[in-house]
């Protein structure tokens, strides 16, 4: 082989086969070996240091357009690759929402070398475009199909069965859900309490949640039509999904493996205001059983920033999301420090799960072929999150104060550097994402 462009050298590198103490060639964007190279254009010196697979964050709002005073793609592809992260799925409820051609090519047109991390972005469901989604989902550059069941932030929600099913015939791609059923949640608005977070989670309850899942299943089969239902919040959610895993992949985030109900609200208040909710230390740490189960296939940060000001005011006209894209990675590996998870389930559920669940192209392990993304940590760092370290246009984080183990050194994007030691790269280099389904 010929002198490669780039070598990381002397690193714990996390290849397939496990880690090993290697060094990383990269040539034209890709990687071109693993072994040793003494010869290289450009050697970044990895001793001490973990190797990882770009960790990929398939769950992120980036506000853009129509939102831009919370977060934009740029803004939030910096936070992003501050945090580690090499790519993200960018979901549709912007304003407009992103449920057409023209829609989707304005997103990708607005990410490309603007955002510092790859990108896709999901088509919104609608009763008004179910029949177009099987076109729209092949477009390249898309990530799939997202339904939200429960309304949220934004006005994407397709809430009836018949409609469900309209939507799930239209296409074949895995179709991301989020699972609250609307009738319940409308019926029981009469449980928030003006004034108290607290309620959020009585009012948007457990059966909430359940009740959308086993509904999304059925129809799902039915429809014989593959699913992922994100952000769980309750395990007897996670034991359901472990009898469909023929038919349904899921996700968890590190905001509900971290918070409690019971300190997160009079902590924090509307700042931990998310939907689904933050729910109790018995749900996190059932969470946690069913994690360590291997029943959740990815983490998603659910990255959904609004302003301190919309934050702050009195439930329950504040709004739910909180920003997570930058602090997805240091919070797990400090779960990975504290012994909650192994380094290789972390690995498999941001990097090799993602690629598996949606069938990424070259992404999602350190392999020859593959694009040279790459995550670099001392798991061994200690660094406390701070308010100046946001990069998030938001400028707050629930995790302020915290004191984590495992800091992340570098962000490496197709054998560019978009992040070394907190500086971000002058030029952003971000591209679409490629799909086996849609090629």
């Amino acid at each position: 082989m010929t002198n490669p462009e780039l070598v990381l050298s002397g690193g714990t590198v996390h290849t397939p086969s496990g880690p090993a103490l290697a060094d990383v060639a990269v040539r034209d964007g890709k990687i071109a070996g693993i072994g040793s190279y003494p010869d290289a254009a450009r050697r970044i010196d990895c001793t001490g240091l973990d190797v990882l697979p770009g960790v990929i964050d398939s769950q992120v709002h980036f506000r853009e357009p129509g939102l831009e005073h919370k977060e934009d793609l740029e803004s939030g592809s910096r936070a992003a690759v501050m945090g580690g992260i090499t790519a993200v799925f960018e979901m549709p409820n912007t304003t407009p929402n992103t449920d057409s051609t023209m829609r989707i090519a304005d997103k990708l047109a607005r990410g490309l070398h603007r955002m510092y991390c790859d990108h896709a972005f999901y088509v919104g469901a609608t009763a008004e475009n179910a029949e177009e989604l099987a076109e729209l989902e092949r477009i390249p550059g898309t990530a799939g199909v997202k339904i939200f069941m429960g309304a949220s932030t934004g006005s994407l929600l397709v809430a009836e069965d018949a409609q469900l099913a309209r939507v799930l015939a239209s296409g074949s791609r895995r179709v991301a859900i989020h699972a609250e059923d609307e009738a319940r949640m409308n019926a029981r608005k009469g449980e928030r309490v003006a004034g108290d977070p607290s309620s959020h989670p009585v009012w948007r309850d457990d059966e909430s949640a359940m009740l959308a899942t086993k509904r999304i299943l059925r129809l799902a089969r039915e429809a014989k039509r593959p699913i992922h239902i994100l952000h769980i919040t309750t395990p007897a959610e996670l034991e359901l999904i472990a009898r469909h895993r023929d038919i349904a992949t899921c996700e968890v985030t590190p905001q509900h493996l971290t918070l409690a109900a019971e300190e997160a609200y009079p902590a924090i208040g509307t700042f931990a205001q998310m939907n689904p909710p933050i729910r109790s230390a018995a749900h996190r740490d059932g969470l946690w059983y069913w994690l360590n189960q291997g029943v959740p296939d990815v983490l998603g940060s659910d990255h959904a920033p609004h302003t301190r000001e919309e934050k702050a005011k009195p439930y329950p006209e504040s709004p739910s999301g909180m920003p997570g894209v930058q602090t997805l990675l240091p919070l797990m590996l400090d779960h990975v420090a504290k012994g909650r998870m192994t380094l290789a389930r972390l690995i498999d559920m941001t990097s090799s799960g993602v690629q598996r669940v949606f069938g990424l192209v070259g992404k999602g392990r350190i392999a020859a072929g593959y694009d040279a993304d790459f995550t670099v940590v001392d798991r061994k760092g200690r660094f406390t999150v701070t308010e100046d370290w946001v990069e998030s246009r938001c400028g707050w984080s629930p995790f302020t104060g915290m004191e984590l183990e495992g800091r992340v050194i570098g962000t490496i994007v197709r054998g560019n550097v978009a992040m070394w030691e907190s500086q971000l790269a002058n030029q952003a280099h971000g591209e679409p994402l490629r799909f086996a389904s849609a090629l």
